[in-house]
């Protein structure tokens, strides 16, 4: 794995996490598998990697995501930067859906952690992954299978899919939103508005924007070049602006937070009875009368 030097992480929290972390299995994991055989079945021929994610490195690594080192201690380290426990803030997306949805796209997939979490929590319906990067889609199909568990994992944008319209009561999205620019994340939801059908629902667990915002130290812990755009905007006003309704976030743990909306139904235009009437009248012949 390629790190660049002298970031925060690398000077001081690269050392901490190695002492939490055992690193043999990992390393053990990673020699199990042939990365370029295995992520060569999830790639798409067809696409072109976005500037904005190709040309960056993610968390010091060289790469980032297409890095195939990167979905080995993805997992390991996300569960110390979800504090107090990732699995409690992972489910408060959980908690957020409305209804029982019967098929579900989480967008940006990477290890497959909350599209798991889904599929456990909703056993009948088609859940579907999506991720840039073929090396997560590897990890994530394998811990699918470990769990005994049916999920669709899918190389693709998340700004840009192959979806027809309205294929999905319910669109999520785990940790994504930081890592792209507003730009994107604009585009991504303009994206769920379409691929919901009315009355879907979308929901967003990423970090707390208010939180950041008055903390900036913690935008330097790790390399990710979009998140202090990320904590100067607002994911409610895109979610408004592209036309969501019954828009809402909510804090977890101060560190996070969970955002929804709803498409909107279309409502039927009904003519009233009085109008009914008036154009019958106008569509008879009125005789005159007599004299």
């Amino acid at each position: 794995m390629a790190v660049r030097q002298n970031t925060l992480w690398e000077k001081f929290f690269k050392p901490v996490f190695q002492l939490l972390v055992d690193e043999k299995p990992l390393r053990q994991l990673y020699e199990s598998i042939d990365w370029h055989k295995e992520s060569d079945r999830f790639r798409s021929s067809e696409l072109v990697y976005p500037h904005y994610y190709s040309s960056q490195n993610f968390h010091g690594i060289e790469g980032g995501y297409l890095n195939p080192s990167a979905p080995v201690s993805y997992d390991a380290v996300t569960q110390y930067v979800l504090p107090p426990n990732e699995t409690w803030v992972r489910q408060e997306l959980i908690n957020a859906i409305k209804g029982q949805p019967r098929t579900i796209l989480d967008l940006g997939c990477g290890t497959g952690s909350t599209t798991l979490m889904l599929k456990k929590a909703f056993p009948d319906a088609e859940v579907i992954g999506l991720d840039l990067s073929p090396y997560m889609l590897v990890m994530a199909e394998y811990k699918a299978k470990q769990a005994g568990l049916d999920i669709q994992w899918l190389h693709g944008k998340a700004e840009a899919t192959s979806f027809k319209d309205a294929r999905f009561d319910l669109i999520t999205a785990s940790l994504l939103f930081h890592e792209t620019p507003p730009s994107i994340a604009r585009a991504i939801l303009q994206e769920c508005f379409r691929l919901l059908v009315p009355g879907g629902q979308v929901v967003i667990l990423d970090g707390n924007q208010q939180t950041l915002r008055h903390t900036p130290w913690l935008t330097d812990i790790f390399e990710e070049p979009y998140i202090k755009a990320y904590a100067t905007s607002s994911v409610d006003a895109w979610l408004g602006a592209v036309g969501f309704e019954s828009v809402c976030t909510e804090t977890v743990w101060l560190t996070n937070q969970v955002s929804w909306g709803l498409k909107p139904i279309p409502v039927e235009k009904v003519t009233p009875q009085w109008s009914v009437e008036v154009d019958k009248l106008d569509s008879q012949e009125i005789a005159a009368p007599a004299l």
